[in-house]
């Protein structure tokens, strides 16, 4: 049978860390970190446990960090031009290194590593990193790289601002000149000469306090100066190492790349990269962070397996759960991307968006339990979960750079309050049953014939009356599921109507039928007749799941 994935993104350096110091703006020492050593088997069965079919390690490879490892021949970086005190894992600062923060013993970080990829596969997980392609670190230097493999920036003419073998973009003759106190309480300033291109398309000396300053943008023959014209005969400098960077870590044994800000980096690319690498490693997985839907069957052409569906059902399942939106609104979302359906990730919750449970959000993870359960069953796609998420973590701890934002920091050491209490059995009953739903919920996705396999019938528009509910059909074979979704925060009692369309198209039988419900576990008979009424009683932010035999 065909297998639906389920993806549990993780931030290793939070997710092992059991320290409750939680010092605003805290060193390591203070506020500790994860490591990859906290995923025991047993730990790693737990997550398995869960519905998980892939684990997303964010923040594996080497980041720019103002904790000091030049003791581990591991370059200072200036604070300055790093992100709190941990440093951002999107500012790479050595593409073929592992970040010394998630190791025991740092000089053996590679080794931990590969141990901790043996570990998720014997698990029966798959395993995930993060690519990140359009940007690195502002001081940038590999300290890992294999012989024979010459340094980004190595050989650039910087006296161009733009040439199509130039790893980066420049700004001749011109320093650095951002908006921020060069210092960072250092002796010496941070200094640029000179000033090179920012990671988010910022290509003047100046970058401001909401640019992603402390990165810097990667060249791939595309130039921005007149208007994004491209070259790409000859294969850019840039495609060839990053290329060897994606081929050493899928040679490592990694299952899937999660590309961050795909589409900043041109398509072109990504077709000729996804190729050679998928020739050498057929089973590989290439899931893409891209925002714009105008652009997502270009990427999908240029080689990506899944791309986020963050404009469409993310914001769109958003407003439902915060009543700025009808459930109609979910139709028009899966609608728009029907003919690539089965390409687009589902999510709730990431690393880059606000906690559920959060006070910016809808306050209480109970509210998005409808949206759990249509998200993760109405489609053979993915579906993503993001850890603490499915305890109805809240994000609303002031960490440090990330500030009160309800959003989990990625740029500052910190222990994660839900993930601390379910290690020592503290969570309270309400997290307890949020938690037991999402796994029903996600091993059912996992092990459903229908919901890996089978079609979708929206039942809705025979059912427009109900404006803040959601149901469908998912049928493959002789197995069927029917859910139904309450988003509203008050009971509701629904009369379902199952149109004669839906036993055409899926080839049901008028007929009794065994039901069982997932969360009950009650098992009664179903009588199924064309345009007939199901009767239905849901409590508030609730759900309906009926496996039909």
């Amino acid at each position: 049978m065909k297998q639906k994935i389920i993806i549990y993104q993780v931030l290793p350096r939070l997710y092992g860390n059991r320290n409750t110091t939680r010092k605003e703006n805290g060193s390591i020492e203070e506020n500790g970190s994860g490591k990859m050593n906290d995923f025991t088997s047993s730990e790693l069965k737990k997550i398995r446990e869960k519905g998980i079919t892939h684990v997303w390690y964010t923040g594996i490879i080497r980041h720019a960090t103002q904790t000091d490892y030049k003791s581990f021949g591991i370059p200072r970086q200036h604070p300055a031009v790093i992100k709190g005190k941990a440093g951002s894992p999107y500012a790479i600062a050595d593409y073929y290194d592992v970040d010394p923060d998630l190791a025991v013993n740092v000089e053996n970080r590679m080794d931990e590593f590969e141990k901790l990829l043996s570990r998720t596969h014997r698990a029966g997980l798959k395993f995930i990193i993060d690519f990140v392609p359009n940007h690195v670190a502002r001081q940038y230097k590999s300290i890992c790289k294999p012989r024979g493999v010459k340094d980004l920036g190595t050989g650039d003419n910087q006296e161009k601002g733009f040439d199509p073998q130039n790893n980066f973009y420049y700004c001749p003759g011109q320093s650095l000149s951002p908006y921020f106190d060069t210092y960072h309480g250092e002796k010496q300033p941070y200094e640029e000469t000179p000033a090179k291109a920012t990671g988010n398309d910022h290509f003047d000396n100046a970058p401001g306090m909401n640019d992603w300053y402390e990165t810097v943008k990667l060249n791939y023959g595309v130039d921005y100066y007149a208007g994004r014209v491209g070259h790409f005969d000859p294969i850019p400098s840039t495609w060839k190492k990053m290329l060897h960077i994606l081929l050493f870590w899928a040679g490592k044994g990694v299952d899937a790349f999660r590309c961050d800000m795909a589409e900043m980096v041109p398509a072109e690319f990504w077709a000729w990269a996804t190729k050679q690498v998928k020739e050498k490693f057929p089973e590989i997985i290439f899931i893409g962070e891209v925002y714009n839907p105008n652009e997502y069957r270009n990427y999908l052409a240029s080689g990506f397996d899944y791309l986020y569906d963050k404009v469409g059902m993310y914001d769109t399942m958003r407003n439902v759960i915060c009543h700025r939106s009808n459930t109609n609104a979910i139709t028009q979302a899966w609608q728009a991307c029907d003919d690539i359906r089965d390409h687009m990730l589902y999510f709730l919750e990431n690393h880059d968006e606000q906690r559920i449970a959060s006070d910016f959000f809808a306050g209480n993870g109970r509210k998005a339990m409808p949206a759990l359960i249509v998200n993760a069953l109405m489609q053979q796609n993915p579906f993503m979960v993001y850890a603490g998420q499915e305890y109805g973590e809240r994000g609303m701890d002031k960490e440090g750079f990330s500030g009160q934002d309800g959003k989990t920091t990625i740029f500052d050491y910190w222990s994660i309050d839900t993930l601390c209490r379910a290690d020592a059995n503290q969570l309270s009953a309400e997290e307890k049953q949020l938690a037991d739903v999402y796994s029903k919920v996600l091993n059912f996705a996992r092990k459903e014939k229908a919901i890996a396999e089978g079609e979708m019938f929206d039942l809705m528009y025979v059912n427009q009356q109900y404006q803040r509910q959601y149901a469908f059909l998912r049928k493959a074979g002789k197995e069927m599921v029917l859910v139904v979704a309450n988003f509203d925060d008050a009971p509701v009692q629904m009369n379902l109507t199952l149109p004669a369309h839906a036993f055409d198209c899926l080839g049901i039988k008028e007929k009794v039928y065994t039901a069982t419900e997932l969360f009950s576990g009650a098992s009664f008979e179903l009588e199924l007749q064309k345009d007939d009424v199901l009767e239905l009683h849901m409590a508030p932010y609730d759900g309906i799941v009926c496996k039909i035999k």
